[in-house]
């Protein structure tokens, strides 16, 4: 695994490139030169676990054969105060699954990505407290 990172500005504003050719902005704090033009890296790093979190659930419901429209993920992430570096101490996860899903199912497939198979969350877990929480909306 590979990623570039390829300078855009004179300031900080940086774009990351795959092996495949895909592509994400990063930028910094207008307080350290950035210009807002991308996400920051620790809002990268809850976008990491979110997307993982979300790609197991997805496969996973699918072998369930559950019938999922959509679904939607809010993070929060509280860093702590007044120290350099300033690490994740709590994250909470939110899911919003949309469609005629089996409760227990939609929670055991939660369950498993977030205690078994989100590969983030197992790095992000060592420093910082994860929950997380769900709601299904009906079609």
């Amino acid at each position: 695994m590979r990623i570039i990172l390829e300078r855009q500005n004179q300031a900080v504003h940086l774009q990351a490139l795959n092996e495949d050719g895909a592509k994400i902005d990063i930028d910094g704090a207008p307080a350290i030169g950035g210009e807002n033009k991308g996400l920051r890296p620790m809002q990268l790093l809850l976008a990491g676990l979110g997307s993982c979190s979300t790609m197991d659930i997805v496969s996973i419901l699918n072998k369930q054969k559950q019938d999922l429209a959509d679904i939607r993920v809010m993070i929060d992430g509280k860093r702590e105060k007044g120290k350099t570096p300033s690490l994740f101490e709590d994250i909470h996860i939110h899911f919003i699954l949309t469609g005629n899903l089996d409760e227990k199912k939609v929670k055991r497939a939660i369950d498993l990505s977030m205690n078994t198979y989100c590969s983030v969350s197992k790095i992000i877990e060592k420093t910082a407290r994860i929950t997380y929480s769900y709601e299904i909306k009906t079609t």
